[in-house]
C-alpha cells in the first residue's frame, strides 16, 4: 500500500553553494531507485539555523513529496544518514489527494 510522504532534507552545502542543483537531483534519483513516486520537489533555499546545534549554522533546504510504501521510509532514513550532505531529515505522512479532495468537498457542502 502506498502512501503519501513529505520529507524535509537539509543540506550540508558549506563551502559548495554551486553544486546543490547536482546534490538535490542526486537525492531525487535516490527516492527514485529506492522505489519512491515524486510528486513534488521544493528547493526552500538557504536558511541560518535559529540554534547552532552542531558544526554548521545555515543549511539548504529541500521538501520532497513523494509516494512509497511505509517500509521505504526507515530505509531512506538509514540511507540519508550515512550521507554527508544530509545534515538533518524529516519525514511525515500526508493525506491522499484523494482524501484532500473528498473533504473540501465536505467543507464546501457545508457552507
Amino acid at each position: 500500500m502506498m502512501n503519501r510522504y513529505e520529507a524535509l532534507l537539509v543540506l550540508n552545502t558549506q563551502g559548495k553553494d554551486d553544486t546543490v542543483k547536482d546534490v538535490v537531483d542526486r537525492l531525487e534519483g535516490e527516492f527514485e531507485k529506492e522505489g519512491a513516486k515524486i510528486e513534488q520537489v521544493q528547493k526552500m533555499d538557504k536558511r541560518q539555523f535559529s540554534y547552532a546545534a552542531g558544526e554548521l549554522d545555515s543549511g539548504y533546504y529541500v521538501n520532497f513529496v513523494f509516494e512509497a510504501d511505509p517500509q521505504l521510509i526507515t530505509k531512506l532514513r538509514s540511507k540519508f544518514k550515512l550521507d554527508p550532505e544530509v545534515y538533518r531529515q524529516h519525514y511525515q505522512r500526508l493525506k491522499s489527494n484523494r482524501q484532500t479532495a473528498e473533504s473540501s468537498k465536505k467543507l464546501a457542502a457545508t457552507k
